[in-house]
This record gives C-alpha cells, structure tokens and sequence, in this order.
C-alpha cells in the first residue's frame, strides 16, 4: 500500500519535472538562436537582401516578442517594401500594448502616421500627426508631416495656418511657401469667377513675399481677364525688376497687351530686348508672330536666322524649318527634316527641376517629384 502511494505521487511529480526541464532546455536553446538570428538578419540587410533579412527578424520577434526595436526596424523594413498593411498591423501592435512606456507609444504612433502617408491613406496619417502635436518631442515633425498633408490634399488653408505656426515655434522661414497657398487660393477663386478674392488672395501673397513672381505674374493675367491691358503691363513691367528670368514667361501676353492698346513699336522692343536678354522659345514664337503678321513671313525668317546666329538651338533651327516649308509645302526634304527635329525638340524642350532633376513638358510652380515650390528655372533643358 505504501509503495503504490508513493509510486502515485511520484510519477505527477517526474512528469512535471520533466516538462519544466523541457521547457528550460528549448528556452536555452531559444536564447542562443536568438542572437544568431539576430545578427544573420543585420548581415543579410547589409547584403542588400531585405527580403531574406525581414524574415530573419521574423523569426527573431517570434523567440522574442517584446523586442520594441526590432519591431521598429521590421515595420521600416516593410515600408520600404511597399507593404505598407503589415507595417500598420506591427506599428498598430505596439500602439495598443498597455506595457510599454509613453515614449515608446508616441514613437510607434509616429511611425504610424508615416505608414499612412506613405500608403496616401492622408485621412488617418492627418489623425495620427494631430495625436501628436500633443507630445513635445514629436510636435515639430508632426507639424511638418501636416503641412505637406494639407499640399497634398490641397488645403491651403490649413497649410498656412501650419507654416505660420511652424515659423513662430521652429523659427523657419515659409514666406515663399505661404505666397504659394495665396496663390492656389486665387486660383481657386477666379476658376469660381470670383475675381475679387482672387485680388485679394494675390494681394496676401505680395504682403507675405513681395518678391513673388507668381503673385505679379497672376495679377496680370486677372487684369487681362478683367479686360484691362494696361493695369496687365504695369504688373508684369514689375517682374522684370524682381526677377528678369522670369519674363520668358510673360512675354507673350505682355506683348499681346501692348498690342491691344495700339503699342506695337513697345510691343516689338520688348520682345528685341527679351531676344538679347533672355532668349526663349515662347519669346522667339510671339516675336515670329507678330513680325509675320505686320512685317510678312520674309521678314519673320530674316529675323529668325539672325536669331539662330547669335543663339543657335535646336528649337530656332526646327521653327525655320517649319516657316520654309509654309513658302514649299511639297519639299520632300523639308517634311523629313522637320519630322525628324520634331522629337529631338520635345525632349529637349522641357523644363527641369532644379532640386530633383524631375522633368516637365510645361512649367511649374510646384515639382510632381519633389514637391518644391519655384524649385523650376524659367528655362527649358536647351535654353
């Protein structure tokens, strides 16, 4: 009796024993794989195999689960991938874990709201980054992120409202940017035939950055809506006090406003000095136009081939090239030299930001690729 007693509660107890030393064993051998793993990812990551590396992590999150940087690095590592979901579900775990400090909470959200951005889920990145403003450490960056969700989804008044908190806590200078988010409110307001906020969303622009050439240039081009040449020339005579280089883009209407008041010989001295000063394609084209129209199509190539001497490209010779097939229209020759140019002028005839190197068919105020403001030069690639 005592020894089937005693056999009962010996065999619970070995077998309980057992499991635990078990348990001890796979957790020791967990312990030495863990770092193993640990450091094949970081090797794979500087082999450039993200990829076979996210893995690895995997893993290591697995025989390790409150390993909080790891979490970090894996849901980057993600990002970069384009899985923008898993890095939302890793970003989101550790968001809702009761037991770990605020700062490593406030650190997840922000990377969630980069998640979001990054995914172009703006709706949920904004209420991420608004969470934010709240934590000191994360309120500037938060307060960045805003600001290019408001250009991006193109809420100027919000985005003002951020650059002018951005400029009064950071200290940094967004007039440029500011007379921008004017200027896209402007153009709101005339697309809505509503010229007097255009005016004064123009008007703002100019108190923020008197510099700006937009600003100028749009207020001319409101005048010649509102059928007023001459208010037209003296805003755009502005520009060319405050930056020559942009004239090539005004040009033409400039010319065309002298022209409306009966002004062709300032018309055609404007244009002269802009083909010294500044020679563009816009410039050479209204320059062709007018000379065609008041002088004839010899005098249009006379000035043209002049023009070629003194500023020789690839745009000036295809412009000839189409004027002398006008006077021969069956010159087989000409038709294949203009058929071949015409390419060759396309590509170099377009406009590069000057911050990315993006290229553009026509100008631009804000880069596609970058998302600078005035980071494009008044000029195409040849010019």
């Amino acid at each position: 009796m005592e020894f089937e007693l005693w056999y009962l509660i010996a065999v619970p107890v070995l077998f309980i024993a057992g499991w635990w030393f078990r348990g001890l064993d796979q957790r020791q051998r967990e312990e030495e794989q863990r770092p193993e793993t640990y450091y094949k990812g970081i090797n794979l990551l500087l082999n450039d195999q993200p990829d076979k590396a996210i893995d690895a992590f995997i893993q290591v999150v697995k025989l390790d689960p409150e390993t909080i940087v790891l979490h970090h690095a894996l849901g980057n590592l993600f990002c970069r991938r384009g899985e923008f979901d898993r890095a939302v579900r890793i970003h989101n775990h550790l968001l809702n874990r009761e037991d770990i400090p605020a700062k490593e909470r406030s650190l997840a959200l922000f990377e969630l709201g980069h998640d979001y951005l990054k995914a172009g889920i703006y709706d949920r990145a904004e209420d991420s980054f608004q969470r934010l403003l709240k934590v000191p450490e994360y309120r500037l960056e938060a307060l960045r992120a805003l600001l290019k969700i408001f250009c991006t989804e193109k809420e100027w008044n919000k985005a003002i409202s951020i650059a002018n908190t951005l400029e009064k806590e950071a200290g940094e200078n967004h007039q440029v940017e500011i007379a921008h988010f004017h200027c896209e409110l402007s153009d709101q307001a005339i697309r809505q035939k509503d010229f007097a906020e255009a005016k004064k969303q123009l008007d703002e622009a100019l108190s923020v950055d008197r510099r700006s050439v937009r600003a100028l240039i749009a207020l001319g081009n409101l005048a010649m809506k509102q059928n007023n040449p001459e208010e037209a020339i003296a805003c755009w005579s502005r520009v060319e006090t405050v930056s020559p280089e942009h004239m090539t883009l005004i040009m033409a209407p400039m010319a065309q406003a002298y022209e409306a008041v009966g002004k062709h010989e300032q018309a055609m001295n404007l244009i002269h000095r802009a083909l010294n000063d500044q020679p563009s394609a816009e410039t050479l084209t209204i320059a062709l136009d007018i000379v065609s129209k008041t002088e004839g199509e010899a005098s249009a190539q006379k000035m043209l081939r002049e023009e070629l001497k003194q500023h020789p490209t690839l745009l000036a010779y295809e412009k000839l090239a189409e004027l002398r097939l006008k006077d021969d229209p069956d010159n087989e020759e000409l038709k294949l030299l203009t058929a071949l140019l015409k390419p060759h002028v396309s590509r170099l005839g377009r406009y590069q930001c000057s911050h990315c190197g993006f290229r553009a068919k026509g100008f631009q105020w804000l880069c596609p690729g970058c998302s600078s403001w005035g980071s494009y030069p008044p000029r195409r690639l040849e010019e």
